[in-house]
């Protein structure tokens, strides 16, 4: 009857700690730099999702969009890097690098298979909310990075 009535507090006890030790501790006093990015992004999906009606309406928004989102990675990336010291700072760069291959090469493959000819006038949809999903989460990344800072 014991064992029976102290099983649900095991379980807590066993659930908190596989998950506690999978949460970053972020500084509390950090700037919330991701709701900030994320408010920055509303005017732009908005366009995408509510004002864009032809094809060439979402060409222009997602090419706002990532446009946009290159600037918000860059700025994140300088933030990050004024952070960190010396060793870090080599470890992000090299990051970067390697992120920068992955963005290239999923655009890549993106180019090549959501085509007009495959998709019809959706190729357009498909391609710019995939290449600004990429970007949108490298940014998200690099800036809960810097809630540790």
């Amino acid at each position: 009857m014991m064992k029976k009535m102290f099983a649900p507090f095991y379980l807590v006890i066993l659930l908190t700690s596989i998950i506690a030790p999978c949460r970053a501790i972020d500084n509390p006093d950090a700037p919330d730099y991701v709701a900030d990015f994320q408010q920055r992004t509303q005017k732009f999906e908005v366009a995408i999702h509510q004002h864009a009606k032809t094809t060439q309406d979402f060409l222009k928004a997602y090419a706002d969009y990532e446009q946009f989102l290159d600037k918000e990675l860059n700025e994140a990336y300088k933030l990050l890097m004024a952070k960190l010291g010396a060793e870090q700072r080599g470890k992000i760069v090299q990051s970067q690098r390697n992120w920068v291959n992955y963005r290239d090469a999923e655009f890549d493959f993106i180019a090549e298979n959501w085509t007009s000819k495959k998709f019809g006038s959706s190729a357009v949809l498909s391609r710019g909310a995939y290449r600004t999903s990429i970007i949108r989460d490298r940014v998200t990344l690099l800036l809960n990075y810097l809630k540790n800072y």
